[in-house]
């Protein structure tokens, strides 16, 4: 079972082995998520002819991912946290790092530090580069701060010392202390939670995670409480904004890796379609209620950054973690239309989301979204929205769209809905313009994914623009990110700080520090239960060239240097690698060895599995009215896709409707059932 907590909706997946899939779409509940959680599952329980404690007593994994931590981020609404530093040294996440985005506006107000300056306290001892203690730490000054904190009622508390990657022990000191002295209080050591030897990028990913550590481990724990309540007996894993699963209780000791983490999952559900396709490289989008995510996936690689801004870039707070690089733009469904004094038609980043929602969903919304000109445009059937869950009010929107948009605008209600859907169209191509034209992509050369409940409305429109002629619609694609945790893997990263240059390469202290990590992956095998197989251990470094501020990733080659060849391997492989991503490489200089590190992962699921039930018989489309730029007002034909038999085609304009999305195919397009469930449609007019 897996579950995506979105802003709009819900998504629900059910996977039993040797059935189909089944997929279900609850509202999403504000501002107890769990609520909607429920509600789908109690969806589910229906379809299936059982109660909810036989569909939870059944379930052997729940994958989970939630918005919950990066709205508390957003919102301002986290923990009251405390940080500690080495003494001579509370400036760090003031100082910050990073650069301007436009070098000419000095308007811009310099950004204000994760945690206030007044929240920052020096702790007095210092530990050297080399691991030796400079100055021993004063541990009754550390006991009067902690005082000083259980008088401010700080919640949480986040410790990050000088050189505290190398040796440990001033850090782990005072994470005693804060045991002894502020008993129940959560806190987090930079050196166990990121290992890393940039000063901002370890201090202000340790701040983050432990103001998340008091309301995540609340959400957490409530959770795992209600639904064991309802019947539950499985595992809970949640997704990660790196692309992977981890344990419930593992994310409550690290909740900065659940930032993000829904959207990571979209390309990895669109990576195992662009497969199935034989497509090298993938526009992976999902269209939401409120935000539209898209991604690039090349050569069956995720996209991934360490530059994970919180906020606007250079303005926000750097995680300082990598992780799968998805863009978002305020424009999806709920996206809300407005015209301005000057005439000019605005839609999103507004969103309705699902309280009241839409004006169409007839709970007390009043302005027009994207929704509503798709329902007055006649792509929506309001009689068979979520599979007939909801009826829609045509009626409704079409007045919003009157009222608010066409009669300011001088022009026709279905106009008017054209408009909005053009506009949302502009602003999902400049969304992947970002990740393609600016980064040296063709989209001409690629394939789109279209994921997300949204995605059918315009998708082809999108793909003209961008000249992309294929559209790749999976069926379980209204779940895109509930599909991807399905497909996704069980991982974690074991880091060690060790500077070597391959000058005076130490055979022996690198093996030690690859036993080690092993050491540790094996034990992270050992928690998965059961159900873990294709078990993997991928061994890497992060190196540089002397004169270089930034590493780079080099992949070992084997679990041991056993010879001088060994060594020579890396070294080869690090200008290899420096070649690839720069374009050129420098042979007579040393490599400086920064960081080891061992990702550990598993599967939980089989991919190919995940599908859809399909109906064999095929069965004849019906027809609505429906509007299209080219055409004006035609009756056009809809079809099932449940319905499609495999390898049936059809011809533009005509719609194509499941119980949670519908597929516009536009005048000149044309749609094909493939094998695997998917849909594919070719966007040329």
């Amino acid at each position: 079972m897996s579950i995506d907590v979105g802003g709009t909706f819900t998504d629900l997946m059910v996977d039993a082995p040797g059935k189909a899939a089944t997929m279900f779409k609850s509202p999403t509940t504000y501002p107890d998520p769990i609520g909607g959680i429920l509600g789908a599952i109690e969806l589910a329980a229906q379809a299936h002819g059982v109660t909810v404690a036989e569909l939870l007593g059944a379930t052997e994994i729940l994958f989970h991912s939630t918005t919950r931590a990066i709205n508390a981020v957003v919102t301002g609404n986290a923990a009251c946290t405390a940080l500690l530093v080495s003494e001579g040294h509370p400036d760090i996440l003031l100082i910050r790092e990073g650069g301007r985005t436009d070098p000419f506006n000095y308007r811009i107000p310099y950004p204000a530090p994760y945690i206030p300056r007044a929240l920052t306290f020096e702790v007095p001892g210092r530990i050297w580069a080399d691991g030796r203690i400079h100055a021993a730490l004063d541990e009754a000054a550390v006991i009067a701060t902690l005082a000083g904190l259980r008088d401010r009622k700080v919640e949480a508390v986040a410790v990050s010392l000088i050189w505290s990657i190398v040796n440990p022990v001033h850090e782990e000191r005072v994470g005693e202390l804060l045991e002894a002295h502020l008993p129940g209080v959560p806190y987090t050591l930079s050196h166990r939670l990121n290992p890393t030897v940039r000063e901002y990028r370890r201090t202000s990913s340790c701040a983050i995670d432990a103001s998340l550590k008091p309301i995540m481990s609340d959400y957490l724990r409530t959770l795992k409480a209600r639904l064991e309540e309802r019947g539950l007996s499985g595992q809970i894993f949640a997704v990660t904004s790196q692309g992977g699963l981890v344990d419930v209780s593992d994310l409550a000791e690290r909740p900065i890796l659940a930032l993000n983490s829904g959207p990571a999952m979209a390309p990895v559900a669109g990576r195992h379609f662009a497969e199935i396709e034989g497509a090298r490289t993938a526009i992976v989008t999902d269209a939401g209620g409120t935000t539209y995510d898209v991604s690039l996936v090349r050569d069956g690689t995720l996209p991934w950054t360490r530059e994970t801004w919180l906020g606007p870039i250079y303005q926000g707070n750097l995680t300082g973690f990598p992780s799968v690089d998805v863009k978002s733009v305020g424009a999806g469904g709920g996206s809300i239309a407005r015209v301005d004094a000057a005439g000019l038609l605005h839609v999103g980043p507004e969103s309705a989301g699902s309280t009241p929602g839409p004006v169409c969903y007839g709970r007390g919304g009043t302005r027009p979204t994207v929704t509503d000109a798709a329902v007055v445009l006649g792509y929506i059937d309001p009689a068979f929205f979520l599979g007939g869950q909801m009826s829609l009010g045509r009626d409704a929107a079409r007045a919003a769209i009157e009222t608010e948009v066409a009669g300011p605008l001088g022009i026709g209600v279905e106009e008017a809905a054209l408009s909005m859907l053009d506009l949302a169209t502009e602003s999902m191509v400049h969304a992947i313009e970002d990740i393609t034209v600016k980064q040296g992509i063709d989209p001409e050369e690629t394939v789109m994914i279209g994921g997300g409940g949204a995605a059918g409305i315009n998708a082809v429109l999108i793909a003209r623009r961008l000249r992309c002629d294929t559209v790749i619609f999976p069926d379980v694609g209204a779940a895109l990110s509930a599909a991807g945790a399905m497909m996704s893997e069980l991982t974690t990263e074991f880091a060690r700080t060790a500077f070597m240059k391959t000058t005076a390469f130490d055979r022996d202290k690198a093996n030690a520090l690859i036993a080690e990590l092993t050491a540790q992956a094996k034990g992270f095998f050992a928690k998965a239960g059961p159900h873990a197989r294709d078990k993997r251990i991928d061994l890497s470094i992060e190196a540089r060239y002397p004169s270089q501020v930034w590493e780079i990733d080099v992949p070992l080659r084997g679990a041991s240097f056993d010879g001088e060849e060994d060594v020579a391997g890396l070294i080869a492989d690090f200008h290899a690698r420096h070649t690839e991503l720069f374009s050129f490489r420098d042979d007579g200089d040393a490599i400086e060895v920064m960081s080891w590190r061992a990702l550990a992962r598993c599967r939980l699921s089989d991919a190919t599995s995940i599908r859809l039930a399909q109906e064999q018989a095929a069965q004849d489309s019906s027809r609505r009215p429906m509007y299209f730029r080219e055409t004006g007002l035609i009756d056009a034909p809809a079809y099932r896709l449940e319905h499609m038999a495999e390898g049936e085609e059809i011809a533009g304009p005509a719609v194509v409707d499941s119980n949670f999305t519908t597929i516009v195919v536009n005048p000149g397009a044309r749609a094909v059932r493939r094998p695997g469930g998917h849909l594919v449609v070719r966007s040329a007019a």
